[in-house]
């Protein structure tokens, strides 16, 4: 069956963000957890914190690419210290692949973001050993202010 994503679904997607407790959402093309391949829209509004994490699984590989909007990839060394940063949008990088055991997270900086992630799958939950231990978690002390952080971090 074909799939097509039109312009109209990227605003409902970027809708669906505005309107979500976390400020983001997502939409599957995979038609179940267990498929080989990941693929899916990922709608973000800068208030919607995506702590640091990793995917420890040597397979767990991560291509992320923004279409619309604007999205800053972090990368992470074992103590916190961010090492890199990239802008990726529709005028700066388009798309990253990030290798499995990476610290790494996202800062929303632009409303209306979407991009497109894929990874190979099954889906898992992140487990908790996975995501950065130096970072707050979601909805703890901390986590707005270490968003508004990663806003504006840079490489040491």
């Amino acid at each position: 069956m074909l799939k097509i994503i039109s312009n109209q679904d990227f605003d409902t997607f970027a809708e669906n963000a505005q309107q979500a407790p976390r400020k983001r959402s997502h939409h599957n093309l995979h038609e179940q957890l267990e498929a080989n391949v990941q693929r899916l829209f990922i709608s973000t509004e800068p208030d919607t914190y995506m702590r640091p994490h990793r995917h420890s699984e040597a397979h767990k590989w991560e291509l992320f690419l923004v279409l619309k909007g604007q999205l800053d990839l972090l990368i992470f060394d074992d103590n916190g210290n961010v090492t890199q940063r990239h802008s990726l949008s529709p005028t700066t990088n388009r798309a990253i692949e990030i290798p499995a055991g990476t610290w790494h997270g996202y800062a929303c900086m632009e409303s209306g973001t979407v991009g497109l992630e894929i990874k190979e799958g099954a889906y898992i939950p992140t487990p908790q050993e996975d995501f950065a231990p130096w970072s707050p978690a979601e909805g703890e002390n901390g986590a707005d202010e270490y968003r508004e952080w990663m806003r504006t971090a840079q490489p040491n």
